[in-house]
């Protein structure tokens, strides 16, 4: 999409249209009343009945007419405000294509480069498994951009499976980092419940999961120590379970915070530092949440002070009769 010349720019044309739109109402003010002080003149003059002249219903008038023409400047703003948010989805679309293009096109090109080497070359089993090991990194990357994608739409759509039961979160977090323990082999993650005791909510599993993975790899692609260290702590207040995760990631500017769920979005594009990504795991993540009645919210410092992305969510008990091996 070519960028429109200065003079067609949207804001400039809605400025003159605001303009033109006052100044018409503001002349037919002024007109009208310089021609009624010329006719009250010649009222004074002739000595005619004031009533017969000028009518009071033209007052009537002019304040209908102003306001239609606030209406009309309403209608004005909200066309603005929604040409304003289409052209910010474009850009984000398109970034999105861009970056997702690259996730996508890296791994092939480098599946690619191994298979010709397969083919070309003797290769010893040592080297072999290496390769293999390799390509099955590739492999695992492709499959988890492609699933992001297809999970989002289907989740869009309310036309993911699965059903919602009563759980224990507490439970079904230690079972996925257990069964996931080889994704996070070089992270710190800690699991503490200051509940000091087990809750029940209404959850999907499959969704929940889904959930988790991307607010833990979430935490582990923008992380630049050496050791990543994330903290998740289970809290109540006011019938609402807290779940909080803490890293000590790059952490994020305070006016990004309501940008990072957008979808498409991603964390220091305005200063050419995101990472490559698809920019749509927190959208995921914020969408999930809401189907189970709950929302994510986020915190950061500043940059270089990690992140805590919180999720709320209603809990209905205290038992551990909530099981997650279906």
């Amino acid at each position: 999409m070519n960028q429109p010349k200065w003079f067609l720019h949207p804001i400039l044309i809605i400025i003159f249209s605001i303009i033109a739109l006052v100044t018409s109402l503001l002349l037919y003010i002024y007109w009208y009343i310089e021609v009624s002080k010329g006719l009250k003149a010649i009222i004074q003059k002739f000595n005619i009945d004031e009533s017969q002249v000028l009518a009071p219903e033209t007052w009537v008038v002019i304040m209908v007419l102003s306001i239609l023409v606030g209406i009309i400047l309403l209608g004005i703003f909200s066309i603005f405000a929604y040409n304003q948010k289409a052209w910010q989805l474009y850009r984000l679309q398109h970034n999105f294509i861009n970056n997702f293009t690259h996730e996508l096109k890296t791994p092939v090109t480098s599946l690619k480069l191994f298979l010709e080497t397969f083919s070309k070359h003797e290769l010893s089993r040592d080297d072999q498994l290496k390769y293999i090991n390799f390509m099955l990194i590739d492999v695992n990357r492709l499959s988890n951009n492609i699933s992001r994608i297809l999970n989002l739409a289907r989740i869009e759509s309310k036309s993911y499976g699965g059903k919602f039961k009563e759980f224990d979160p507490e439970l079904i977090i230690e079972q996925f980092l257990t069964r996931n323990s080889h994704l996070f082999q070089n992270c710190r993650i800690s699991l503490n419940n200051q509940t000091r005791r087990a809750l029940t909510c209404r959850i999907n599993i499959s969704m929940f999961e889904i959930l988790l993975m991307n607010i833990i790899t979430n935490a582990i692609k923008y992380n630049n120590s050496e050791q990543i260290k994330i903290t998740i702590t289970m809290s109540c207040q006011k019938n609402r379970l807290y779940i909080a995760f803490k890293d000590n990631g790059i952490g994020f500017e305070k006016k990004e915070i309501k940008k990072i769920f957008r979808r498409f979005y991603q964390v220091g594009k305005a200063n050419q530092r995101a990472i490559k990504g698809s920019g749509i795991g927190l959208h995921l993540v914020q969408t999930i949440a809401k189907s189970h009645k709950g929302k994510v919210v986020a915190k950061s410092k500043g940059r270089g002070q990690g992140s805590t992305f919180i999720l709320i969510m209603p809990y209905k008990g205290s038992s551990r009769d909530g099981k997650t091996n279906e």
